[in-house]
């Protein structure tokens, strides 16, 4: 497979330079000899590539960055300490924005289910081994376009619609109205408003209320949106706001009604 890869990249000095973006990129993947290519490639586009061989070392290396914060992710999907769907996930557990950060999978596997998890898990983007160089500039190039989630944390106040959700004084409004919500339900709507578009399971919701002064019991997490609908939503029965996805989990819709 490595030799395919080796294939796709002959022609990679002759392609031409773009002006520089000056963007700090991670890449998650073991094959040193294609993340030197990689970061060679990218380099004459501007972009500066950090290279984890683990997904630890990856994981590390995200939360080490906060403070600058990376532009996006580079994943390998098969990785030597860990499943890189499982480093997927525990990405977008992280706050932001670390956890907002847009993710490109990389994989030799072509199986379409493993392509499916990896957008469920909050993937931005799914590349097949082998690649052209151009087509994963593109693909990086199109998730940087997208709305970058990690711009949430400069804004304390997060909106969708006629919802409001303060941050700072951790207050949510409907069309002006404050929302009753205790402290969890709060916490449990930050949680689905900052990843909005992305598709969290119960154990991601879990992970990423941990920490503070929350409840112990993960069962507890069903019902907790079920309050939190009846509070947010114009009909609880028919949400538009917090949707479920059948044996997936919730999604908080991104552009809402009203």
């Amino acid at each position: 497979m490595r030799e395919a890869c080796m294939v796709c990249w002959t022609s990679l000095h002759h392609l031409p330079k773009a002006k520089a973006i000056i963007q700090h990129i991670l890449m998650i993947e073991d094959d040193c000899r294609l993340a030197a290519m990689v970061k060679t490639y990218l380099a004459q586009h501007g972009y500066l590539i950090a290279h984890a061989t683990t997904g630890e070392e990856g994981l590390a290396a995200l939360r080490d960055h906060e403070h600058a914060g990376f532009a996006a992710v580079l994943l390998d999907l098969m990785l030597p300490d860990s499943d890189g769907l499982d480093i997927c996930r525990r990405i977008r557990t992280l706050p932001s924005p670390a956890g907002a950060v847009p993710i490109v999978m990389l994989t030799a596997k072509g199986d379409p289910f493993d392509r499916v998890i990896g957008l469920e898990l909050g993937a931005d983007d799914y590349l097949p081994k082998p690649f052209e160089p151009r087509e994963l500039l593109a693909r990086l190039r199109a998730v940087l376009r997208r709305p970058a989630l990690a711009a949430a944390d400069s804004q304390p106040r997060l909106r969708f619609g006629r919802l409001e959700i303060d941050r700072d004084a951790r207050v949510a409004q409907l069309g002006g109205q404050g929302c009753p919500l205790t402290a969890y339900q709060f916490d449990l709507l930050v949680v689905l408003a900052e990843r909005a578009g992305r598709v969290l399971s119960r154990d991601q919701l879990i992970d990423a209320l941990k920490g503070g002064s929350h409840e112990p019991f993960d069962r507890s997490i069903d019902v907790h949106i079920g309050r939190l609908r009846a509070a947010i939503e114009d009909d609880p029965r028919q949400p538009r706001r917090i949707i479920t996805v059948r044996g997936a989990g919730y999604v908080f819709a991104r552009v809402q009604d009203g």
